[in-house]
């Protein structure tokens, strides 16, 4: 008796699992990079790298809980996420950084006046992205059925980014707090 694997479906998701761990390492670069450029600051570059794995985590945590599995469409949602997760803190934190330098407020009060201008515009981001990819959840037939798991993964993903600066908005003032006064006058 003999046998054959007529399809092997383990050769593209270990392509798969390959890509996004390449991308994950290039998004990380670049967002270190870019926001060290700009800020010239290596906590809030630390602030805004961690968010990619925090929202990562936590679609693999919603993607456990509702029982998706590991597969090609998944694994290609975790890859646009990849891109999509990091706007949210680049954004505060770009945020907190004007208030400092423009209006010289300390790092806890810019945060909280920072918070409290984009607050709005940060759900707003949030929900429209999801709403882009959510509806493709609830279509019928085989087409439904095939990208349900890539778009709520997806949209998880947005969700918890989107979610990440609202909540977790006491790291980033003790983070800013310990800078010396010289960073807080700083002029970009």
């Amino acid at each position: 008796m003999t046998y054959n694997f007529a399809y092997d479906v383990s050769r593209f998701l270990d392509a798969s699992i390959h890509e996004v761990i390449r991308t994950l390492i290039e998004a990380f670069v670049l967002v270190f990079l870019v926001v060290f450029l700009f800020l010239q600051d290596w906590r809030s570059t630390l602030i805004c790298a961690l968010a990619v794995p925090v929202a990562l985590v936590g679609a693999f945590a919603f993607m456990s809980m509702i029982g998706f599995s590991i597969n090609l469409l998944t694994l290609f949602a975790l890859v646009l996420a990849i891109g999509i997760v990091v706007d949210n803190a680049i954004v505060v934190v770009e945020a907190v950084h004007a208030k400092m330098s423009e209006e010289g407020l300390p790092p806890r009060e810019a945060t909280f006046a920072a918070m409290n201008e984009i607050s709005g515009a940060l759900v707003a981001i949030t929900l429209v992205m999801s709403a882009v990819f959510v509806p493709v959840a609830f279509m019928s037939g085989p087409v439904g059925i095939f990208y349900r798991q890539f778009s709520l993964t997806l949209a998880v993903a947005i969700v918890i980014s989107g979610s990440m600066p609202l909540r977790l908005r006491p790291l980033c003032v003790r983070c800013c707090s310990d800078q010396p006064t010289i960073m807080r006058q700083r002029v970009y």
